[in-house]
């Protein structure tokens, strides 16, 4: 072999090296309540296929437990089986050999019970090694059986208690009650729920490894991670671990008060874990390794009513409000606007298909690259159609992409597709948002 020829080939050598070990994780949510959507919104299997040059990995939203056995099985079993969506979305592999579909568990899509005994199930399937067991088997079949290529574990431990922004000598007696009393009891065996998932987890991997299943594990907004999670113990038997670090604020839990629903770094006057950073922080520091950690970026917008008495949103965060915002034309569904319904309300008309000129909007970019944009309308001369929206946009979505990078994590993990531009009426193309953190990577 020459000289040149030599180099030539070491070359690529170390190129092919290099893509191999540098390529990213790139995990795609997909949510099938997004099939009972009517119109521009309804997304059906083949919306999914722009996006999967993109995915490394596809997760399908949800499975659920089964009240009475405490078994795994399809959430809405007349669309996931009947109507063959699980088969049309593995089916998919095909077409997108390199992709990995797993199935996902709970996500919040799977309640029965009022709060305070809200997803009990969830706490009930760990205690046991009977139960687990049970449980274990019923996945491994239903995972085996419908050809996925892994189980996502998006449990439903009890959502933290939402927390009103103090300040001044309102902190100081809400610290000093905290101190006292200590913070209220959400479940009283946390301790053990705690040893037993980590159980659960040992258990799941021990049963899919000889058929080299997966097993990830997403962390739900809102759930204490320093409670329920032990990160050392966990990361061995997970292949990744989904942080879905948003939602901090939503219209449902804080009705009242509006507030940047994913930030990536702590705000001035903010508890300081309700940031994207903070729980990357939790988990590397006490012992995920950060190869295994992949960062939730979500697709939509939070809004909230602005009051008849606003007359200005300069001060947030903001207090007083009426709830939820209205309905969006597409998603239908209060306090929730998706990216392609934001944009065509909140962005120039230039390149928007089909869009009003939005001149009772304005908008306000995220110049620290710490909190994502917002928009506003304040309430008109009727004293109605006032409405506060902090959402993610491909800009914000590129910052967390290039902090992915930076802090040598996994990957991203968009949440979720249906949610996203897939239709491409922003004028970005389809899929703005992933598109926008995929390239940050």
């Amino acid at each position: 072999m020459s000289a040149l020829n030599f180099s030539v080939t070491l070359y690529v050598v170390i190129i092919s090296i290099s893509f191999v070990f540098g390529e990213k994780t790139v995990v795609c949510n997909y949510e099938t309540k997004s099939h009972i959507r009517e119109g521009q919104g309804k997304f059906d299997i083949s919306a999914l296929e722009p996006a999967l040059q993109y995915c490394t990995h596809l997760i399908y939203g949800y499975a659920a437990i089964k009240d009475d056995t405490l078994k795994l099985v399809p959430l809405n079993e007349q669309f996931d089986v009947i109507k063959d969506n699980y088969r049309h979305v593995t089916d998919l592999k095909r077409k997108y050999p390199k992709l990995k579909v797993l199935l996902s568990v709970g996500g919040n899509e799977d309640v029965n019970g009022e709060d305070g005994e809200k997803n009990l199930k969830y706490r009930e399937v760990l205690e046991t090694s009977t139960r687990r067991l049970a449980f274990v088997n019923s996945a491994h079949t239903l995972i085996k059986g419908f050809g996925f290529d892994g189980i996502d574990l998006a449990w439903e431990f009890p959502e933290t208690k939402p927390k009103k922004i103090k300040s001044g000598l309102g902190a100081f007696w809400s610290g000093l009650k905290h101190k006292i009393a200590g913070e209220s009891v959400i479940d009283e065996n946390a301790e053990q729920h705690r040893e037993q998932f980590t159980s659960l987890v040992k258990e799941l991997k021990s049963a899919f490894r000889p058929d080299n299943l997966l097993v990830t594990l997403t962390v739900l907004p809102n759930v204490n991670s320093t409670v329920y999670y032990d990160p050392r113990a966990l990361a061995p038997y997970l292949d990744l671990i989904v942080l879905h670090a948003f939602d901090f604020y939503t219209p449902e839990r804080n009705k009242k008060l509006a507030d940047f629903p994913s930030p990536l770094y702590e705000l001035i006057d903010r508890r300081n874990d309700e940031n994207v950073d903070a729980w990357v922080k939790y988990w590397i520091n006490n012992g995920a390794p950060a190869n295994k950690l992949v960062l939730g970026i979500p697709t939509y917008g939070r809004t909230w009513k602005l009051d008849s008495d606003t007359s200005s949103v300069d001060s947030l965060p903001l207090t007083e409000l009426e709830g939820p915002g209205d309905p969006g034309p597409l998603t239908k569904e209060a306090g929730l606007l998706s990216y392609a319904e934001i944009c065509t309300k909140v962005e120039h008309q230039q390149g928007v298909k089909g869009g009003s000129t939005p001149t009772q909007f304005k908008r306000v970019p995220d110049s620290t690259k710490r909190r994502g944009p917002y928009a506003y309308r304040l309430p008109d001369e009727n004293e109605e159609g006032g409405i506060w929206i902090a959402y993610e946009d491909p800009e914000s979505a590129a910052t967390k992409g290039a902090y992915v990078k930076n802090k040598g994590l996994a990957g991203i993990a968009v949440d979720d597709l249906t949610l996203d531009d897939f239709k491409g009426i922003c004028g970005h193309n389809k899929y703005a948002i992933l598109k926008a953190a995929v390239s940050a990577l």
